[in-house]
């Protein structure tokens, strides 16, 4: 039985485990961190994430979906919340009824983890590797062996670091100058919802930016987005004072609902934004990447552990169509992949401008509006980017290479509908004012 190693025992490598098993591999996981499941969670760590299609196509395929979905919380738009003024819902898709889902991460994890027919070592941080021999090295001391070796570890991916060091790679990374916090709302004294469940709440601000996903205890969890320096940025509150005034001024419906604010945003870190580039993904026909580890996206779109997950859809298919050949899979898989991993970074990086900036914006609002008329009148003919990426596993390439299309059909009925409003305008100051 052919032995494969997978570094990192994250959402990408349980659920590779599984995927692999099914094919007759003895599996080995090795993680850095203690076990999950002891209850042991990174401090600032995001704890719930964005399941949509594409996650839920590879849990299906091992039989976890219904499992997961127990606990999933159904968000079927954005909830607008402006400085002042009344909430403002944008349905995701054209029928109002289909929706994203925050799931606990570290529910979904242990699920996999438990569904893994692996042996799982813990506390075991890769420190070397012979890509020739599939020897690894631990920082404990310990080594392994292996006939192949895989790197699902994470946008600091230790395999692609060894690569890296052997010079069988190269690599880019494009931080963005924004980082993010974790803050928290409770659920309300008596245990209810203290904002509406069935949405992702969105404060958008143009240099900032705050988003909350429900979690299943009706709390919330808050990422705020913001510049990692500068007079207006998360270097800019240094006292709790500075901290509850920012919020008070900015974001003035969130102190009321979030009695820890001021303690959250003192003790979790910040944590770093960026996009993960490399080629190759593999060397030697025996080590490979996936996941974050090659490609990793800023979160914005909520397709990372989505995106992973179809990784491993893609790679199990690759071994099918070579007979398990992993010299021909992992050029293949890179082949097939490395285009749509590129397409969904660059989309993430525009839904981040969206989110901040234009969500708020009646020209927008607009759009969004006409989108939704014409998925209406021509279903299966016009579908919006978001639907495509949320809501189908159209390859990412494909989604961008289609909503450009789109697009020009749409700026033509916006500007159509803008010239038809001003004609009309024109027309009513013209009998207003009587002939001259």
């Amino acid at each position: 039985m052919k032995k494969v190693a997978i570094v990192g025992a994250g959402l990408a490598g349980c659920l590779l485990a599984s995927f692999l098993a099914r094919r007759g591999y003895a599996v080995d996981l090795y993680e850095r961190r203690p076990d999950p499941r002891t209850g042991k969670v990174e401090r600032g760590r995001s704890i719930n994430l964005a399941l949509s299609e594409r996650g839920l196509d590879a849990l299906r395929r091992i039989g976890l979906d219904q499992q997961v979905m127990q606990d999933a919380l159904p968000m079927k738009g954005r909830m607008i919340h402006p400085i002042a003024g009344e909430l403002d819902f944008q349905s995701y898709s054209a029928d109002g009824e289909r929706a994203i889902n925050s799931i606990s991460r570290g529910a979904l994890n242990n699920a996999l983890l438990d569904a893994a027919p692996a042996k799982v070592h813990f506390d075991k941080r890769l420190v070397g590797l012979d890509v020739n021999t599939g020897e690894m090295t631990f920082e404990d001391g310990t080594k392994a062996s292996t006939d192949v070796v895989l790197g699902a570890d994470g946008a600091g991916s230790a395999v692609r670091g060894q690569l890296l060091k052997a010079g069988l790679i190269e690599e880019s990374l494009d931080f963005l100058d924004y980082g993010y916090k974790e803050l928290t709302i409770p659920a309300n004294p008596d245990g209810s919802w203290v904002l509406d469940p069935g949405a992702l709440h969105i404060w958008p601000r143009g240099k900032s930016m705050m988003i909350a996903l429900p979690n299943p205890d009706k709390s919330f969890t808050c990422t705020l987005f913001w510049p990692t320096g500068g007079t207006e940025s998360f270097a800019s509150l240094t006292s709790p004072a500075a901290i509850l005034r920012h919020f008070e001024e900015t974001y003035p419906d969130v102190p009321p609902i979030a009695p820890t604010l001021v303690e959250d945003y003192q003790h979790n870190p910040v944590g770093l934004l960026g996009t993960v580039r490399c080629a190759p993904w593999q060397a030697s026909g025996r080590v490979g990447l996936l996941g974050d580890a090659a490609h990793a996206i800023v979160p914005f779109y909520g397709q990372g552990a989505n995106c992973a997950f179809e990784d491993v859809v893609e790679l199990d298919r690759c071994l099918e169509e070579t007979g398990d050949d992993w010299s021909a899979a992992l050029p293949l898989f890179q082949q097939r992949r490395q285009e749509n991993a590129e397409a969904i970074a660059q989309m993430a990086l525009a839904n981040f401008v969206e989110m901040r900036d234009k969500v708020a914006s009646p020209v927008f609002q607009l759009q969004k509006k006409l989108e939704h008329v014409l998925e209406r009148a021509l279903p299966g003919r016009y579908v919006s980017r978001y639907e495509l990426v949320s809501f189908s596993t159209t390859p990412y390439a494909e989604v961008q290479r289609r909503v450009r299309r789109q697009q020009q059909l749409l700026g033509g009925v916006l500007g159509g509908a803008v010239l038809g409003l001003a004609t009309l305008v024109t027309r009513a100051l013209s009998r207003k004012r009587g002939p001259r």
